[in-house]
């Protein structure tokens, strides 16, 4: 399981309601599913760690290792 945070850039604070996907490297590893942040900015995806890119409402906002916690600002 990996999980993201999404928190806004000028105060840090939590985003919700956010539209979060990840796309993973790799032949295989395809795309997550949508969810959307709660009210803590968090979303729980049922995936392994990996390589990859988060995308906030459509934009790319964090490309590379996603494990753990990922935090990501919009």
């Amino acid at each position: 399981m990996i999980s993201v945070k999404v928190c806004y850039k000028s105060s840090g604070r939590p985003c919700n309601s956010a539209k979060v996907t990840i796309s993973f490297d790799g032949l295989l590893r395809g795309t997550s599913k949508t969810l959307y942040s709660d009210s803590d900015g968090m979303c729980h995806f049922d995936n392994d760690p990996g390589k990859g890119t988060v995308y906030v409402n459509g934009s790319s906002r964090h490309t590379g290792r996603i494990q753990g916690i990922t935090v990501v600002y919009i």
